[in-house]
């Protein structure tokens, strides 16, 4: 049975606010109305087609092939793409007159298939998602089951220009001139200071979370893991190691290092820094960039400190992460 998703504001772990989904008790009287004249069928869907006193017609649902029509027993071949539930009923109906007097016939939509739209990136569930009838942005990303932890602050939206640009300020066509691009601040959406951002989702839409910079700290610090930086936010090391709950007790704060990324590949420089000196003023604080791990290895010879930071760079990205 279909179910109504239901939209909430909800508080992570970490304290930041994500969209989350539940499912609500079955779709309401109304609901279902708008859904049978509203929602417009297309090829794949799959629809099953009831009629009082015509055995003929069975309970197995019947797709729609991509000529957008179906093959009903005593109805031949019909037009079902581009129609409304409660439009396809009538024709059928109008066909059946010639052996029912008054035929009374129900089309119910069995799987949705026609409407798709794609959900990526730092969601909780990336896919593909049916529409399933009118769906605003906050539906769908509810859909893919809420933002993940490392979601950034927008969220960005392509549509193909076959079915108009996308209603914001902030859209324009891309280079093709194909695809109308937007982007929506997701404060605005969580906040609901501007509702107008909530805009209707159209089939095979492109809907992507952008993931969030980050920089990570680990080793012998209080509160190891990632922490998401704001927009347009840079961390310094002492901020980092802040936000950590600062060091544990076997700490070798001059032996620290900052793992930073070089290249697209894998492998990363090391960045030695003395914390003890940067703590107390006799150096100068250094700025992380998105991506740096802050590692603070325990006191141990050098030789285990480099091992203890080649570990780092395979562990951090396993971490909690942090929402300020």
């Amino acid at each position: 049975m279909r179910r109504l998703w239901l939209t909430l504001g909800l508080f992570g772990l970490s304290g930041v606010p994500i969209l989350a989904c539940a499912q609500a008790a079955p779709a309401t009287a109304e609901a279902e109305v708008e859904l049978r004249s509203t929602y417009v069928l297309g090829p794949d869907d799959q629809v099953t087609v009831r009629a009082l006193d015509v055995e003929e017609f069975t309970e197995k649902p019947v797709r729609i092939d991509m000529s957008g029509q179906i093959r009903l027993s005593l109805v031949g071949r019909i037009k079902a793409a581009g129609l409304t539930v409660e439009q396809l009923e009538n024709g059928i109906a109008e066909r059946l007159k010639s052996y029912v007097k008054e035929p009374e016939v129900s089309v119910e939509i069995a799987e949705f298939r026609s409407q798709p739209v794609s959900v990526i990136g730092s969601v909780r569930n990336p896919g593909v998602h049916q529409l399933e009838g009118r769906k605003t942005l906050v539906e769908i990303l509810s859909l893919a089951g809420g933002l993940a932890d490392d979601a950034g602050y927008s969220v960005k939206i392509a549509r193909s220009l076959e079915w108009a640009p996308i209603p914001l300020a902030t859209a324009a066509n891309d280079a093709s001139g194909k695809y109308s691009i937007a982007e929506v601040p997701l404060r605005q959406i969580l906040d609901g200071s501007k509702p107008e951002v909530n805009i209707v989702i159209k089939p095979f839409d492109i809907v992507s979370v952008p993931r969030a910079e980050m920089v990570y700290v680990t080793g012998q610090v209080q509160k190891a893991g990632g922490y998401v930086l704001r927009e347009r936010e840079t961390l310094s090391v002492l901020q980092t190691l802040s936000l950590a709950g600062g060091l544990i007790a076997n700490a070798s704060a001059k032996n620290a290092r900052i793992l930073r990324p070089t290249g697209a590949g894998t492998s990363r420089e090391e960045i030695a820094i003395d914390l003890k000196q940067i703590m107390t003023g006799r150096a100068k604080d250094v700025p992380l960039r998105a991506e740096d791990i802050l590692f603070v290895p325990e006191n141990a010879p050098k030789k285990a400190i480099v091992r203890a930071a080649d570990a780092a760079i395979q562990v951090a990205t396993g971490l909690a992460i942090y929402h300020r």
